[in-house]
């Protein structure tokens, strides 16, 4: 019907296929809109800290699919929602998944570190960056202060590399020093001088020697005197600490033997026989 002069013109095609670019874009997207679900998007509920079975139901409800995966906190109960995504209040259609992260009810093993000669702050860190907790701190006098001395689980040592599970309770014995732990103090008298020094050091105490008269040979050297003795004039150990300062003298020959012998003449009393006169 159209006329054979309007068919050939150019403007003709144009205009008719504007018309048919109009009429395909109204159709498309009418179905687009259908297809994807336009406008039926839904706010995603509060899910975290929800029991798996109740947010489950709450999802599919709403028409979600529900994909879960698991992990482990320690400090959440069993089979609770630790996270979800999309987060709460995002606008998702029907239909869509949903992911959900499930605190699983077993907790995973993990090696147990070494903390052996680390500090106590250090160990804290340690602990934490493994998921496992500290638990109580015990105290032993010993020369390494503040150092860890053994990494305690259930009350039993437990060795660096050891599998236990992940959250669990690790207790501490830590070095507490020497220096405000009191202790016998040792009997040098009548060692060598070089046996002296030795046990001095060994218990960790100061001392100054005085060398009396003229000392030929050290090695053979003996302390006959020092300053605190090991006994108390009550018959007690006398007490020090790490650091205190002791008195010693040294002299060539002589010791513990003879200084003892020098104690019980002192305490005998001489009887003259003049003072036994009348007793018979």
């Amino acid at each position: 019907m159209i006329k054979e002069k309007y068919r050939k013109s150019v403007w003709f095609h144009l205009l008719l296929m504007l018309l048919i670019a109009v009429v395909f874009y109204i159709v498309f997207f009418n179905a687009l809109s259908r297809i994807t679900a336009h406008g039926q998007e839904q706010k995603i509920p509060v899910l975290v800290n929800r029991h798996m079975d109740e947010a489950i139901k709450i999802l599919e409800k709403q028409g979600y699919e529900v994909d879960i995966d698991s992990a482990f906190d320690m400090k959440k109960e069993i089979g609770v929602v630790l996270s979800q995504m999309p987060d709460t209040g995002s606008m998702v259609k029907k239909g869509r998944t949903v992911y959900l992260v499930i605190n699983k009810g077993q907790a995973p093993l993990i090696p147990m570190p070494d903390l052996s000669g680390v500090s106590y702050q250090s160990a804290q860190m340690v602990l934490k960056s493994n998921k496992l907790r500290l638990g109580d701190t015990v105290h032993r006098p010993d020369i390494a202060d503040g150092a860890i001395l053994e990494q305690l689980y259930k009350g039993k040592v437990i060795s660096a590399g050891e599998m236990i599970p992940q959250g669990s309770v690790i207790t501490l014995v830590i070095g507490d020093g020497l220096g405000n732990v009191e202790f016998d103090m040792p009997d040098v008298m009548g060692m060598t001088y070089p046996e002296a020094i030795a046990m001095l050091n060994a218990s960790g105490l100061q001392f100054i020697d005085v060398w009396d008269g003229g000392i030929k040979d050290s090695l053979t050297a003996v302390v006959y005197y020092q300053s605190p003795t090991a006994m108390n004039s009550m018959g007690g150990h006398n007490q020090v600490k790490e650091g205190d300062l002791v008195d010693i003298k040294i002299r060539q020959g002589g010791g513990k033997q003879e200084s003892m012998s020098q104690g019980n003449k002192k305490g005998v009393k001489k009887v003259n026989s003049s003072d036994n006169d009348g007793d018979w």
